[in-house]
């Protein structure tokens, strides 16, 4: 199973490691970022997150040969109580690559992809009890319509969920894409992309995952510490883009004395994303949509 890390080199690059600091791969994966991280580190630290199990059996085989890093199974929202059960408080960076795994894609009983006919599914951790096929079958013709329009930016979001609800039940990826078929004939690519996304969204809680990690790392950062984080939509993209707008700047009320000026708690790196260059894209078609933006704790 091939798995390629994306913006590998300008995540390395853009975490300033130090190699007795203590760094965080929040979305463990296939390991690819991880290794190069550990590469750098003397008397620093790994510390890996990743809820599933089949990633973390890989990445442990994958960084065999080092003995600085520790793998916590766990979501990455769980940053501050997982590192405090490992007596850490502070951090000197941090790295979040947002994207499916290869695993998970390629892995056709996970239900991820509407390419292959399978059982819906899309949970990151297995763990969980809600999976895409009990969203479609139990939610009302109402909150399907709101996760494909606000999830999936899905234009057709009422017809499409007005179809599931009238043939219910659906169990079957084909099942999904058939429908999709029927009402999105004209659009652009897949049919089913948008609807796919959303649902995957809704089943991991996926943006409420990520700002509630994003909410814990002005604490866990040290100063000059880096925030490096790899989006593959618009949603997630505009979550992190806002936090760091908020968090680097100090809003100063006109004609208010100051005894003390402000400061903010980070300054942006990235005043654009960092996109992958046309080689890397031509290579991996999965980091097409790939954007890299990072901010330093001051």
């Amino acid at each position: 199973m091939k798995h390629e890390s994306v913006l590998l080199n300008e995540c390395i690059e853009n975490l300033n490691i130090k190699p007795n600091g203590i760094y965080v791969d929040a979305t463990l994966g296939g390991a690819g970022h991880s290794l190069e991280i550990v590469k750098r580190l003397s008397s620093g630290l790994l510390v890996g997150f990743d809820q599933d199990e089949f990633a973390i059996q890989y990445a442990t085989n994958r960084l065999k040969d080092y003995n600085n890093f520790k793998i916590v199974k766990s979501n990455f929202r769980n940053l501050t109580e997982e590192l405090s059960k490992l007596g850490i408080n502070k951090i000197d960076g941090i790295l979040f690559d947002l994207g499916l795994s290869s695993f998970q894609i390629d892995d056709r009983k996970r239900g991820f992809s509407y390419l292959n006919n399978y059982e819906l599914d899309m949970r990151m951790d297995q763990d969980l009890e809600v999976s895409a096929k009990d969203i479609l079958n139990n939610y009302s013709l109402e909150d399907l319509t709101r996760i494909f329009r606000d999830y999936g930016e899905e234009k057709n979001a009422y017809q499409i969920a007005r179809k599931i609800v009238d043939r219910r039940p659906i169990t079957m990826t084909s099942e999904l894409v058939k429908i999709t078929d029927e009402v999105n004939y004209k659009v652009k690519g897949h049919s089913a992309k948008r609807v796919f996304q959303a649902l995957r969204i809704e089943v991991n809680e996926e943006l409420d995952v990520l700002h509630e990690a994003l909410a814990q790392l002005n604490d866990l950062l040290n100063p000059g510490g880096r925030i490096v984080i790899i989006t593959f939509h618009s949603l997630e993209d505009r979550i992190v883009k806002h936090y760091f707008k908020e968090n680097s700047e100090v809003e100063i009320i006109k004609g208010m004395p100051i005894a003390i000026e402000p400061k903010p708690n980070y300054k942006v790196i990235t005043k654009k994303p960092i996109l992958p260059t046309d080689e890397e894209m031509k290579h991996n078609s999965r980091s097409r949509s790939a954007k890299l933006r990072v901010a330093e704790k001051i």
